[in-house]
């Protein structure tokens, strides 16, 4: 009778399945409660019911405010202001920006402020008049500094002038004119009744350049005479042929041979809403008496020249110098 072998398989060793070389697996860890809580999926939240009213009202804040538009083929798009007489392109921001900025500096004029009396004693700023009383019983100062200053007044100036240009079709002034001239500005002082933090208003600006030459204004009567009129059926010749035409709209002509004139007015300006008020007599009589230190220039003697003048600028120019101010070309 054969032996019968009996199996223990308690008592049989593990064998490792994996060779001797390679590492053990690792024994499996417990992930801890908060990991396993963020993969965790919740129910959706229901949301709140919304009227149809409420939604109206969401989706018209959302919405942009749409401006109705017309075609209008009557009308001329480039307009003309009548206050400043800058002309812009109606419905262009940027025209209408330009515009809305130079029509106010142009009526109500820039400010002066502590800033720039902060920097009056580094860019050489002098006070030449004082407590000038004006027809309406206002006051204010005239000073004076060079034209080519920098500086937070330099900046200022820059705009003023840019402002003075476009309102008179001028060109910009150059460097090398800028370098040769002063600036004559009336500072009107603010009202007793307003608060004490508001500042002076820049209503009035010449600019006086050196000059050597300038030329004679012809008068009405020579201007008649170059007609050389004989009473025959034969045109009468021009002016021009003996007379150097300025402005042949307000019959203004000059005789070409130059005279020698130290000082001239290249721009004058006053904002339309302080005219009439002695501000440019004031400004033009400073810049005659202290362009020059320690010689002051009389007008009427002919030693004050304007350039091109417009025609309130020549009306000034004929009341303030009576008739002698002579005309130089820019």
């Amino acid at each position: 009778m054969p032996p019968i072998i009996k199996h223990t398989y308690s008592s049989r060793q593990n064998r490792n399945p994996f060779p001797s070389t390679s590492s053990p697996p690792l024994a499996k860890k417990k992930r801890p409660l908060n990991e396993c809580s963020t993969n965790l999926v919740y129910p959706p939240s229901k949301r709140a019911k919304v009227s149809d009213k409420a939604n109206s009202t969401i989706l018209s804040r959302k919405q942009k405010s749409l401006t109705q538009l017309h075609f209008c083929i009557d009308q001329p798009v480039l307009r003309t202001c009548s206050v400043c007489g800058l002309s812009y392109t109606k419905g262009a921001p940027d025209d209408e920006t330009l515009h809305r900025a130079h029509c106010s500096r142009v009526q109500k004029g820039m400010e002066w402020g502590r800033e720039e009396d902060k920097e009056s004693t580094k860019s050489d700023v002098i006070e030449v008049r004082s407590s000038i009383k004006l027809k309406d019983g206002r006051k204010g100062r005239i000073i004076s500094f060079r034209a080519d200053v920098g500086g937070r007044i330099g900046s200022k100036i820059t705009t003023l002038l840019d402002t003075i240009n476009l309102t008179l079709s001028s060109p910009p002034l150059t460097s090398a004119v800028l370098q040769v001239s002063k600036i004559y500005l009336f500072l009107l002082h603010p009202q007793k009744t307003t608060s004490s933090l508001q500042r002076e208003k820049i209503v009035g600006c010449v600019i006086a350049q050196r000059i050597s030459t300038a030329m004679r204004i012809a008068s009405p009567a020579e201007c008649t005479f170059a007609l050389g009129q004989t009473g025959d059926a034969t045109p009468p010749p021009s002016p021009t042929a003996t007379l150097v035409a300025v402005d042949t709209g307000t019959g203004l002509f000059c005789h070409p041979t130059p005279l020698p004139t130290p000082l001239g007015i290249p721009r004058l300006f006053v904002p339309s809403t302080h005219r009439r008020q002695g501000i440019a007599s004031s400004l033009l009589s400073a810049a005659a008496a202290t362009f020059i230190h320690g010689c002051p220039l009389d007008p009427r003697n002919g030693q004050v020249a304007f350039t091109q003048p417009t025609g309130d600028g020549h009306a000034v120019m004929t009341r303030w110098g009576g008739g002698a101010v002579r005309i130089y070309e820019e």
